[in-house]
């Protein structure tokens, strides 16, 4: 595909090889591969097939219905392929709590979430060595108009518990480093407020 983010095209321009499920997942997950993830589309069966997984796992709000391949040649079609915050946070739920995958391959697929290299959204304003399992997205530019600057994630807490966040800016004709800034100030603010609120539970008398 012309134009993609994708190191597996950046590396094997000519196709013609064979690559394990397992890499191909990493590369979807870790780099947001536009061509590895079109092929995880196809194997698995297309967008109706996802969109039925999601929703058989109580999940609202997601709507899919093209590929990378269309989303690169159709402006208009990254609006009708989206998920609301509140199912992304859902989602996020449900794999930290009560994970639909086994044990060995959600902390497989956490393991990729969680980047090696601090970012400037989710983790952009939490306290050094905050690491939080995340998946970004980003839109092209398009007359000034960014139109998804995105993270979603899970953010560790002191305690063990974990944030479910999910931070959307959409259409934003700001630059990409006030985007991200708002996306870290989001997150450091309900991490301050969990903090907070764990103080002030544990100083009421029981």
């Amino acid at each position: 595909m012309p134009h993609v983010y994708s190191p597996l095209q950046d590396k094997y321009p000519e196709a013609g090889i064979d690559m394990p499920l397992r890499e191909l997942l990493r590369l979807d997950v870790a780099l947001s591969d536009n061509v590895a993830a079109d092929i995880l589309l196809r194997l698995v069966g297309g967008p109706r097939t996802v969109s039925a997984y999601i929703a058989a796992l109580g999940i609202s709000g997601f709507h899919l219905r093209d590929n990378e391949a269309i989303l690169h040649r159709d402006l208009s079609a990254q609006y009708r392929n989206w998920f609301e915050p509140a199912g992304a946070v859902q989602l996020l739920r449900r794999i930290s709590d009560k994970s639909p995958l086994t044990p060995e391959h959600t902390d497989l697929l956490l393991g990729w979430m969680t980047s090696d290299l601090r970012t400037k959204r989710l983790e952009g304003d939490l306290p050094i060595g905050t690491r939080v399992a995340h998946k970004s997205g980003t839109s092209d530019v398009d007359h000034g108009v960014a139109h998804a600057t995105n993270d979603i994630g899970l953010i560790p807490l002191p305690d063990g518990r974990r944030i479910a966040m999910a931070v959307f800016v959409t259409d934003s004709t700001a630059d990409e480093a006030t985007r991200e800034r708002v996306i870290a100030r989001i997150a450091r603010a309900a991490y301050d407020a969990s903090l907070q609120s764990t103080s002030s539970a544990a100083s009421k008398p029981h």
